[in-house]
This record gives C-alpha cells, sequence and structure tokens, in this order.
C-alpha cells in the first residue's frame, strides 16, 4: 500500500493559479511566483511537476532550460505548501498506524520535498539510452548542501563551474562522476530577481 504523496504529475496549465497560489504561500516574495510566469513566458521551461495530495497541490518544481552549456536545466523553484512541510502533514493523518512510531522513519513517505527529489534523481539512475531525449543531461540547483546532497546532488562535482551564484550553494545532478568545467549561464529571466 502506498502511503503519503501521489505520484509526480506535470503541471498543466489549468494548474497554473494553483501553482502560483502555492508559490505565494511558501515563499516571504512573489519573486519565484515571477520567475515561473517569466521563464515560461520565455520559452525557457522544460519541464514542470506537482506531487498531489488529496486533491490539491502540495508540491512543485520547475526544471528551466540553461543558456549554457546546452542540453543542462535549473532546478528552480521548488516549493511545498507551508502548512505541510516538513512532513507536517503526517502528524494528524488517520493513515498512519494508530501507536505507531512518530519518528523521522514514519514521516518520510510524506515529506513532498524529499520524495520530488528522490523521483527527479532516481531518473538519473537509470540508463540514458532508455530515457526520452529531452531529460536535461544535467539539473544544476542553487541550495542547501545538507538537503540536496541527500538526493544525487553533488556539491563537490559542481566546484570546477564557473557560476554567477556561490560555488559554496551550488549542486550538480549528473550522471557519471566527473567533475565539469563548463560556464554556467542561466535563463534570462533569474537576472530579473
Amino acid at each position: 500500500m502506498v502511503v503519503g504523496p501521489d505520484t509526480l504529475l506535470a503541471v498543466r496549465e489549468e494548474h497554473y493559479d494553483e501553482v502560483e497560489e502555492l508559490l505565494l504561500s511558501a515563499f516571504p516574495s512573489d519573486a519565484e511566483a515571477r520567475l515561473v510566469r517569466r521563464l515560461r513566458a520565455d520559452g525557457d521551461m522544460l519541464f514542470e511537476f506537482q506531487k498531489p495530495w488529496d486533491g490539491r497541490i502540495g508540491g512543485y518544481f520547475a526544471l528551466s532550460r540553461m543558456q549554457a552549456p546546452l542540453g543542462w536545466a535549473c532546478l528552480a523553484p521548488m516549493a511545498v505548501r507551508p502548512e505541510w512541510q516538513g512532513g507536517k502533514l503526517s502528524e494528524n493523518n488517520l493513515n498512519m498506524e494508530v501507536g505507531g512510531p512518530r519518528d523521522e522513519a514514519s514521516r518520510g513517505p510524506w515529506r513532498f520535498g524529499s520524495r520530488m527529489l528522490q523521483e527527479l534523481s532516481a531518473l538519473y539512475e537509470i540508463p540514458r539510452e532508455r530515457l526520452p531525449e529531452r531529460i536535461p543531461e544535467a539539473v544544476v540547483v542553487l541550495g542547501k548542501p545538507s538537503f540536496y546532497g541527500r538526493y544525487g546532488f553533488s556539491l563537490e562535482r559542481a566546484q570546477r563551474l564557473n557560476s554567477p551564484y556561490p560555488l559554496t550553494h551550488t549542486l550538480l545532478l549528473k550522471r557519471g562522476d566527473d567533475q565539469p568545467e563548463e560556464e554556467l549561464i542561466y535563463p534570462q529571466a533569474f537576472s530579473s530577481l
């Protein structure tokens, strides 16, 4: 029996308003919502994913097309409904085992961000020839290394990249174990933040 948020699904146009509401509630400003609108308008959005639960979008992330290197993507933004962040959804859920432990292991399946990143990183464990051509060669994220590092993103592998953002918080998800020497050029929408 599957317990926790539903399978990762693509965002369609009819979800745009709910995604915007989620972004506005999950962040202190409207910068992420503006970023998503601009990425869509500029044609730089590769994929948008949602993790639904109980008829609502509980989590969201976007992969946008990097200007360089070609074939790479950027993960941003990623958001979870504030009321469901940190596994809070499991605390009052009737599907939890009665009298069962409320420890990290039992809450794990209810962590939207963790589940989304697990599903994304699993794609990079599948042989390239078995995947659609549209899957990016690599995904870069600017974030907390202790969080993203648990899901296949490597801080060490990103240290030879040339980035406009601090390498102390730049991580890379990519097949293999190389340390690419590439210049990161983000979509134009990021310069307007």
